[in-house]
């Protein structure tokens, strides 16, 4: 539902004529229908209630992962276009349901996939349905993940994934929907922003931020950064520094580990550091490495999962294998580097800006995408069981 706040200088109905003629005029309203008009006799203004948007992610205070930091964003921003957001699935008048999380275990998760079918056949079959995969079982080692959220998109129009490495996974896996695309990532550039700082650290400052401690977060390569430490001529011209969560029964000789930290705090951190490092592997997007390059931090990266889409350009790519050379390499060419992060493009505002032109696309086409949902009734949708601590997908 898009709100538009209108003063009142006209009686009622030469209003609405009014606002009539102002919305027909832009090209992105000409199909939209005015469900209700409200007056505000304490702001003297009109409420035009046109769309409203439901996220399927939870607002959960305090650190956490990158999910939790894009629903905030896409929220702040659909707010400013006078947007109506939610995060449940009880009014009856949404106009797009963006699902984010269909397993319904996970702590983030306002709804999934079947609270979904469910809206669409008990209250509203017209809504548009979005889903946005930022997973795969190649992350964690995990088995079915795929499969399922290949089903749970069944119920969507759309689907978004947050790299073309995902995509091009899942279409090799069965993923068969016709309307899909990727939207990359991005941080908060309001948070995440580098400062003037011209001189470099005498020791160049080394870091990485992750909320989860699964292994394929970069652990092996940050034990090796470790080992590597223990040379002189490491020690004298580096310092590494772990912000988040570590896996248990790790430990390090050499490293400074801190506590995981909001955005806020994590942001000035980085901004104080030189290099940002992500030993991530088949990781389908992830946050921190943006995070790191919006606060004007050269990257290194190595080429696994989707992350090298991000960071190439913007730093060096290592391996297991020659991370010493090439530590001193981005070391010798650091202001080039440096300088190619002014234009980094994977920003929040890009984006923010490219699901609000999807949200736009989809909402002029909806009687594409509505004129048969008769079929969701036999659609059948796996469903997340947990025994222990165990996943399945049924």
């Amino acid at each position: 539902m898009f709100v538009i706040i209108f003063p009142i200088f006209f009686v009622h109905n030469n209003l609405i004529l009014i606002i009539k003629k102002y919305i027909f005029r832009n090209d992105f309203f000409i199909n939209l229908k005015i469900k209700s008009l409200t007056l505000n006799p304490l702001l003297s203004s009109y409420k035009l209630n046109i769309m409203k948007v439901s996220i399927g992610y939870k607002d959960i205070k305090g650190p956490w992962g990158g999910g939790i930091n894009f629903s905030r964003q896409l929220i702040k921003h659909l707010e400013k276009e006078n947007i109506d957001t939610t995060s449940q699935l009880n009014d009856p008048d949404i106009d797009i349901i963006l699902l984010t999380e269909p397993r319904r275990y996970t702590e983030s998760s306002s709804f999934n996939h079947l609270d979904i079918k469910n809206y669409i056949l008990e209250i509203n079959k017209d809504v548009i349905v979005i889903n946005r995969i930022n997973e795969c079982d190649e992350r964690k080692n995990s088995k079915g993940l795929n499969k399922f959220l290949i089903s749970s998109s069944q119920i969507s129009d759309h689907t978004i994934f947050i790299s073309d490495w995902l995509s091009d996974l899942f279409i090799k896996q069965g993923f068969s929907k016709n309307s899909y695309s990727t939207i990359h990532n991005g941080a908060d550039g309001e948070i995440f922003f580098p400062n003037n700082r011209n001189k470099l650290s005498q020791k160049l400052k080394i870091v990485t931020h992750h909320w989860g401690n699964n292994e394929n977060k970069g652990f092996k390569v940050y034990k090796l950064l470790d080992e590597l430490l223990d040379k002189t001529e490491i020690k004298e011209n580096f310092e590494f520094t772990y912000v988040g969560n570590l896996p248990e029964n790790l430990s390090f000789k050499n490293v400074q580990v801190l506590s995981p930290m909001n955005s806020k705090n994590i942001s000035e951190y980085l901004r104080n550091c030189d290099i940002y490092i992500t030993g991530s592997e088949n990781e389908p997007a992830g946050m921190h490495h943006i995070e790191g390059a919006m606060c004007g931090l050269p990257l290194l990266y190595m080429k696994s999962g989707g992350v090298n889409e991000y960071c190439e350009n913007y730093g060096i790519e290592y391996n297991i294998d020659n991370l010493e050379e090439k530590l001193f390499e981005l070391k010798n060419n650091y202001q080039t580097y440096k300088t190619k992060l002014v234009d980094y493009k994977f920003t929040g505002k890009s984006m923010v800006d490219n699901y609000f032109s999807l949200f736009k696309k989809l909402y002029e086409n909806k009687k594409d995408f509505v004129k048969d949902r008769n079929k969701i009734k036999n659609m059948n949708l796996q469903n997340q069981y947990k025994i222990l601590s165990k996943d399945f997908f049924i």
